[in-house]
C-alpha cells in the first residue's frame, strides 16, 4: 500500500515537471525578494546546464544546489516557464535608489532573458546571427564588407612579397616567433608574474587569489578559464597549434590578470562575499556577462601595458626567455598590430556561415584571405563557431566597447583608467550599461 502510494506520488511529481510546472526548492518562504529571486535564478540556470554542457562556465555557490540539479533533469519547457515566472516576479520589483542596486536589476533581468533566448535555440528555433547575439549577449556587430579589409591587405601584401597567398608568405615570416614546446611554461609563468605585478600595482586583488596552469590539446579555443570559487581559477592552454611569443602577454592578461581570474575573484569578492549576491556565484557561458567578462579581458592587455611598455618587455625580458632574436621584436609587433585591425573578419565569417550562406570550408576559406589565418588555425575556428556560434563577438566588440567606456570615464589618465576598469570588473554592469 505504502509503496504504491510512493509510487503514485512520484509518478504525479515527474508528471508536473514534464508538464512545465516545475520550480526549484526553496529554503525560504519569501520567494519574491531580491535575494530570493537571485536563488531561483541561480537554480534555474544549474537546471539549463543539465540540457546544455557549455552553459554553466562557473558554480561555487551552495553544494546541494548543484546536487539537486543533478539529480532530476527538468524539461526544458519546465526550466523556460520557470525562468520567465521569475523574470516577472524581478519586474515587479523596484530597483534600489543606489547605482549597484539598480545595475543588480538590470543584470536579473537581461540573464533571463538570455536564458529564455537559450532555451529557444536548443528546442530548434533558428536565429539569424545578429538576433541570437542580441538575444543572448545584448549586443551586435558591426557589419563589413570584405571591401572593408582590402585596404589593409594590400599594405600586407606589399609588406610580405613573393609567392602564394598572402596568409602563407605571412605565416612563414612569423614561424620565427613560435615559443618553443620546451620553454613554453617558463615563458608564461614570466608573463604571468609581469601582469599580476602590474595588476597588484593599481587593483586590490584577495589575499588568497591563486590559479594554476595546465596545457592541454583537442579544444576549439588557444585558452580557458574555468573559475572554482575562493578566489581560485584553473587556466587551460591549448597546444594543438604553434603558439607564438605575443600570447604570452597576451593569454597572461585576458586569462588571469587583469582578465577572467581578476574579474570573477572581484565579483566574488564585492558582489558575493560582502553583499551576499547569490546570483553571481554561477556563470551562464551564452549571457550578456560574456561580452563584459571577454571584453575586459581584451581590453586589459591595453590597461596593463602600453605599447610601449610591452615592446621594452618584451624586448629585454620574453623574447630571451624563449631564445627568440628581440632585436626582431619592434617588427614583430609593428605587423601585428596591422594584422589585429583585420579582427573583425572573423565575424563576418561566423555571420555568413551560421547563417547559412557559405559551408565551413568556405567560412576557413574567407578566414584565410581576409583574417589571413593558417589554415590550421582557420579550421580550428570554424570548430570554434560550431560550438560556440556568435560568441565570437564578444572578443572584438566587446573589447571595444569596453574601451570606449572606461576611456571615456577616464579621460585618458593612466590612474583613472585602472580605477574606472576596476570598478566596471566588480560591477554586474552588462553591455546596454556599457553606452
Amino acid at each position: 500500500m505504502k509503496r504504491t502510494m510512493v509510487a503514485a506520488i512520484a509518478g504525479l511529481l515527474l508528471s508536473a515537471v514534464a508538464l512545465g510546472s516545475w520550480q526549484p526548492p526553496m529554503g525560504k518562504s519569501d520567494t519574491t525578494s531580491m535575494n530570493a529571486l537571485a536563488e531561483r535564478y541561480v537554480k534555474t540556470v544549474l537546471a539549463l546546464g543539465q540540457h546544455d554542457q557549455d552553459y554553466v562556465d562557473a558554480y561555487y555557490g551552495p553544494p546541494e544546489w548543484k546536487r539537486d540539479a543533478d539529480a532530476t533533469k527538468v524539461s526544458l519547457d519546465a526550466i523556460a516557464a520557470q525562468g520567465r515566472a521569475v523574470r516577472a516576479d524581478l519586474l515587479r520589483q523596484t530597483p534600489g535608489i543606489d547605482e549597484l542596486s539598480r545595475l543588480r536589476h538590470q543584470y536579473l533581468d537581461r540573464q533571463l532573458a538570455s536564458l529564455d533566448a537559450r532555451i529557444r535555440i536548443l528546442k530548434g528555433e533558428k536565429l539569424s546571427f545578429d538576433d541570437e547575439s542580441k538575444a543572448l549577449y545584448d549586443a551586435v556587430a558591426p557589419t563589413h564588407p570584405a571591401a572593408h579589409f582590402q585596404q589593409l591587405l594590400d599594405t600586407l601584401d606589399k609588406r610580405f612579397p613573393g609567392q602564394g597567398t598572402l596568409a602563407a608568405r605571412y605565416d612563414a615570416w612569423r614561424r620565427p616567433f613560435v615559443i618553443p614546446r620546451e620553454k613554453l611554461d617558463a615563458v608564461f609563468q614570466t608573463a604571468i608574474k609581469a601582469c599580476r605585478d602590474r595588476t597588484a600595482k593599481h587593483v586590490t586583488l584577495p589575499a588568497n587569489e591563486r590559479f594554476t596552469v595546465e596545457y592541454v590539446t583537442n579544444k576549439s579555443w588557444s585558452g580557458y578559464n574555468w573559475y572554482q570559487g575562493d578566489f581560485r581559477s584553473l587556466i587551460q592552454v591549448n597546444t594543438d597549434l604553434p603558439i607564438y611569443i605575443d600570447r604570452a602577454i597576451d593569454l597572461a592578461c585576458h586569462e588571469g590578470y587583469p582578465g577572467h581570474h581578476v574579474y570573477n575573484a572581484l565579483l566574488e569578492k564585492h558582489l558575493v562575499r560582502d553583499r551576499g549576491w547569490t546570483e553571481f556565484t554561477v556563470y551562464p557561458l551564452f549571457s550578456p556577462q560574456s561580452l563584459i567578462a571577454e571584453g575586459t579581458a581584451n581590453y586589459g592587455i591595453e590597461v596593463a601595458f602600453t605599447a610601449a611598455e610591452r615592446l621594452a618587455f618584451e624586448q629585454t625580458v620574453l623574447f630571451p626567455a624563449a631564445g627568440l632574436d628581440a632585436s626582431k621584436a619592434a617588427e614583430y609587433y609593428e605587423v601585428q598590430a596591422l594584422v589585429d585591425q583585420l579582427a573583425y573578419a572573423g565575424n563576418e565569417a561566423a555571420r555568413s556561415y551560421l547563417d547559412g550562406r557559405i559551408s565551413a570550408a568556405e567560412a576557413a576559406g574567407y578566414l584565410e584571405k581576409y583574417a589571413i589565418y593558417a589554415p590550421d588555425r582557420a579550421k580550428q575556428r570554424v570548430r570554434f563557431m560550431d560550438q560556440y556560434r556568435s560568441y565570437v563577438i564578444n572578443y572584438n566588440l566587446g573589447k571595444d566597447m569596453v574601451r570606449r567606456f572606461v576611456e571615456s570615464r577616464s579621460g585618458g589618465d593612466p590612474a583613472k583608467r585602472w580605477s574606472e576598469f576596476e570598478q566596471l570588473l566588480s560591477s554586474p554592469r552588462l553591455p546596454s550599461g556599457l553606452q
